[in-house]
């Protein structure tokens, strides 16, 4: 099963290269991932018959005891037929479908494919976590698909409205499935429906897995974003609507009902939900004039016809909800294939445009008819068979001692068959028939451009299959009755074509000949129609709901984001402040059992040092001038590096030092363009109120920092570090070791903060892209020929105006540049063993540019590194994510490291470990930072400024 799963991925990323280099004959290719599941299932037929079930199971994360568990069963083998077979033909169909030069098809066809993949997986998982996987997978594809005309509002709002009500019923089928994964102690479906919890957690359970397979399947009230999904292209409309997405919520309810279908509550919410939207959607079907929104509410009331007979917990009638499975998803996508052909030859859906199509297009008129018959029930075909097995099934519930919810259910099933055969009938005159009476805006008969072969033949063979496959309801039921006896209840049904004279065959009479008058007054039901009270639909109810929660979100963002930092941070501090502060004052009060001894310090130093910190916090508080109280927070900050360095970890000081640095010195660039004050009214009040919450959160982190670890009950795993430091990553800096090996996919989603944040900065200050060279010649100044020629230190420096030079800085910036790339070289290849690594190493190469440019100014930046940050940061962390993938390729874990010892002449013993190249681009990536923040804080702000006095001169001179 995994490599028919992985074949149909691997197609989906594929795709668009074969439809660039094939065109639409590659929809032939891609036809094979669905055709190959197809496939599987049929040889796997006897071996599931037989019970020998093949079950696949592959690790996912040991760690977290996940693992990709696969079961084909009799439902999944079942679901693999409808999924795969139709699957395979609307690609097929899809190669002619789309014009040779439309636009996204290479698109389309990928997120096509990989639904398919979505849905075989959903269909063949075993485990709860992976069946949830694939349903969300399921959502997002059918969320492309439907808004694949992005460029159509319909089509945009359908997607999202998709999405939207989907996804919700997702998150509660979530919650159901982890109520029985924890309720039974496993997570293999196999094992969770053979041995399903009791009382509370089951009643919670059923009613989140329903309110997911209502949204799925477009139960009420959640019907309306499928007739709205119709804005999508018709071959989606054919699969995803007909045989795989809602299908998906039908498979769920198949599933569980086994084993769930005896609560009270499950039964209720089936008969409901199923038997409220058979009604609404075939009374809504009768309405439409777009034959695909025909469908679409025909669609609707299958759906809730399907899931109440597979809900209700009795053998019959879930074989009859078996068999109507299969028949709905070949006459829907059948028919929906049969409306994309009158739409591409005729261009226009709506039925009361279309007259005279059985002359013009008879072959696509007789696949129309044959899966309308199978629709509408009329014998001998398939969908006949299925309703006549769950009439059968509903009268002898009525008649064998059933309730009145029994009988309830038998009128509302016959009702929404009356229906169907109705809006069938309306389907059939509208898309083929003759019209007498038509618009005057209709040509009679509608003219047809030639149809080629591929428009034509899918449709035409699910309908005849839906023919042949009735003709044998034996087969049928040998196959399906199987899975129909897991339910708990009932007397086994049976799938019959001549049942003989029964009052079930006067049923079935009676509600042909009532679908037939409802159509043959088509005209006086419409105006019947318009003339009852309608509740609000639930569409108009989304929307204005949708609306509603967007103005509370406008007014919360309004009243809560004022555009102040200060608000911000406050808002931070006080709830750091607060919920941590009642936990340890709760704490306090009932009185801690555990010893608390706090050492105030190990040597004076260690006090002067907070003394220093402290002072500095509460000047800078007080500080009016920007400046000032950037200045005093570095005071803190490199205090706090020695204070690290008291407690003997040097690597941590020596990185707060380059971090403080290259934050003073972003700073100050950044106030070059702010006012020196930070407000010209008295901050007398203000002041103190910083002051206090910064002492309050001070005071409550002190706290926290000290009963976290007095509140550990497991032995921490940091313990282990420094023997894992040596053994496994090959070096004696628990640090860096840490960083590169230990806790390395830490380090990749810091680094990934990191490129963010920089191509953040930069899109906030740059207004247009800009090259090095364009840079340099942007400000008009006077610049020698050779400036940027000549292979001296300072190249740009003359372009510094006179009066911000100093000699002094230049003469220091040629001697110690060179020496600082050394010494981060030094602390790159050293930081394995001794302090230092990457992170430091790229600080000290950012602060050797920070210091070039400072010199040079911001032409000098381009001669120090010619080279795009983006390419930095880009590099580095494909480098460091790389190193993880070279051990996955390799057989190994994830970011494994190799230690590899080497005897090189002269130079010695050379001990190499591979995170060093992970340490590599870590370097690259903080050095690309440092080079984007310099860009955009300092050489595009000198830039700016240039311009900005260059148009007050010009300004003063044209006032001259």
């Amino acid at each position: 099963m995994l490599p028919v799963l992985l074949l149909t991925f691997l197609l989906a990323l594929m795709a668009p290269a074969l439809v660039s280099w094939l065109g639409r004959r590659a929809f032939w290719v891609l036809a094979i991932g669905p055709a190959a599941a197809t496939g599987y299932a049929l040889a796997n037929t006897s071996r599931v018959l037989a019970g020998d079930l093949p079950v696949s199971r592959t690790a996912w994360v040991p760690g977290l005891q996940l693992s990709i568990d696969l079961r084909l069963d009799l439902l999944a083998w079942f679901m693999l037929l409808v999924v795969g077979g139709v699957g395979a033909l609307v690609l097929v169909y899809c190669s002619a479908y789309f014009a040779r030069d439309a636009l996204g098809t290479g698109r389309f066809a990928a997120i096509f494919t990989a639904f398919a993949g979505a849905m075989v997986g959903l269909v063949t998982s075993d485990d709860l976590l992976m069946l949830f996987v694939f349903w969300e997978l399921t959502t997002v594809f059918s969320y492309l698909l439907i808004g694949h005309y992005a460029d159509r509002k319909a089509s945009r709002r359908a997607a999202m409205q998709a999405i939207v009500v989907t996804t919700a019923g997702g998150l509660a089928m979530l919650v159901g499935l982890i109520v029985l994964g924890v309720g039974t102690g496993t997570w293999r479906i196999s094992e969770v429906v053979a041995d399903p919890p009791t009382g509370t957690p089951a009643v919670v359970a059923a009613v989140c897995l329903l309110a997911g397979a209502a949204t799925k399947s477009a139960l009420i009230p959640f019907h309306f974003w499928l007739p709205a999904a119709m804005a999508a292209p018709t071959p989606v409309s054919a699969y995803l609507h007909a045989a795989a997405m809602v299908k998906a919520g039908v498979y769920l309810v198949a599933r569980f009902a086994p084993s769930l279908s005896d609560l009270p509550v499950w039964r209720w919410l089936v008969v409901v939900l199923g038997g409220g939207t058979l009604l609404l959607g075939g009374y809504r079907a009768l309405r439409q004039h777009d034959l695909k929104l025909v469908l679409a509410f025909g669609t609707v009331s299958q759906l809730g016809l399907i899931i109440l007979l597979l809900g209700s917990g009795e053998r019959a009638l879930a074989l009859a909800g078996l068999a109507l499975l299969g028949a709905h998803a070949m006459f829907k996508a059948a028919l929906f294939l049969v409306v994309g052909g009158i739409d591409v030859a005729t261009g226009t859906r709506d039925l009361r445009k279309l007259s005279g199509l059985w002359r013009t297009m008879p072959f696509t008129t007789a696949a129309g008819l044959l899966a309308t018959a199978s629709m509408i029930g009329f014998p001998p075909f398939a969908g006949y068979v299925a309703k006549e097995a769950a009439l059968e099934g509903l009268w002898h519930d009525v008649t064998h001692g059933g309730d009145a919810l029994a009988t309830a259910t038998l009128l509302t099933v016959a009702a929404g068959s009356a229906l169907t055969v109705a809006y069938g009938l309306r389907f059939a005159w509208g898309a083929f028939g003759t019209k007498r009476s038509v618009a005057p805006q209709v040509t009679v008969p509608t003219p047809v451009r030639r149809q080629p072969w591929l428009l034509v033949g899918p449709p035409l063979a699910l309908a005849l299959m839906g023919l042949v496959l009735a003709l044998t309801p034996g087969v049928g039921e040998r196959l399906l009755a199987p899975y129909a006896d897991l339910y708990p209840k009932g007397d086994p049904g049976h799938l019959v074509l001549w049942g003989g004279f029964t009052p079930v065959l006067a049923v079935t009479v009676l509600v042909l000949l009532g679908g037939a008058a409802m159509f043959w007054g088509r005209a006086r039901v419409e105006r019947l129609q318009d003339a009852l009270w309608s509740p609000r639909g639930a569409d108009v109810v989304y929307r204005r709901t949708m609306r509603r929660l967007d103005d509370v979100a406008a007014d919360v963002t309004a009243a809560t984001q004022r555009g102040s930092l200060p608000v911000y941070l406050g808002i931070i501090l006080v709830v750091l402040a607060v919920a941590p502060g009642a936990i340890i004052a709760s704490g306090l009060a009932g009185g801690t059992t555990v010893p608390v001894e706090v050492v105030p310090w190990d040597e004076p130093a260690q006090l002067a040092v907070v003394l220093i910190i402290a002072a500095s916090a509460v000047l800078a508080a007080r500080a009016r001038r920007r400046l000032k109280a950037v200045l005093l927070v570095g005071v803190a900050g490199y205090a706090n590096a020695a204070l690290f360095l008291l407690h003997g970890a040097p690597d941590l000081a020596l990185t707060q030092v380059l971090c403080e640095t290259v934050t003073l010195v972003v700073m100050v660039l950044v106030l070059r363009r702010m006012p020196p004050y930070f407000t010209d009214r008295p901050l007398a009040a203000s002041r103190w109120l910083r002051l206090f919450l910064a002492v309050v959160t001070g005071l409550v982190m002190m706290g926290l920092t000290i009963a976290a670890p007095l509140a550990r009950v497991a032995t921490p795993i940091s313990v282990d570090f420094p023997s894992e430091a040596v053994e496994f990553g090959g070096g004696k800096n628990i640090v860096n070791v840490t960083l590169v090996d230990i806790r390395a996919w830490d380090t990749v989603g810091e680094i990934s903060v990191l490129l963010v944040a920089a191509t953040g900065v930069a899109s906030l200050v740059f207004l247009r892209q800009r090259n090095a060279e364009a840079l340099r010649l942007s400000s008009g100044d006077d610049v020698p020929p050779d400036t940027f020629t000549r292979r001296v230190w300072l190249a740009a420096v003359s372009t510094v105006a006179p009066e911000r030079r100093s000699v002094m800085f230049e003469v220091v910036t040629r001697v110690i540049f060179h020496v600082m790339i050394l010494f981060a070289l030094f602390l790159l290849f050293s930081g394995h063993n001794a302090p230092g690594g990457g992170f430091a190493a790229g600080l000290v190469a950012g602060i050797a540019l920070t210091v070039r440019y400072l010199a040079g100014g911001r032409y000098e930046l381009a001669e120090a590194l010619p080279v795009h940050p983006g390419l930095l940061l880009g590099t580095g962390l494909f480098l460091s994510a790389g190193v993880g993938l070279a051990s996955l390729v390799s057989g190994h874990d994830v970011l494994e490291s190799f230690i590899v010892d080497l005897h090189v002449p002269v130079i010695g013993t050379v001990h190499l470990v591979t995170s060093l190249f992970f340490d590599i681009g870590v370097m690259l990536v903080v050095v690309g930072l440092v080079l984007d923040l310099l860009r955009a804080l300092g050489a595009e702000l000198d830039r700016q400024g240039d311009l900005s006095r260059r148009e007050l001169e010009q300004a003063g001179e044209g006032a001259r």
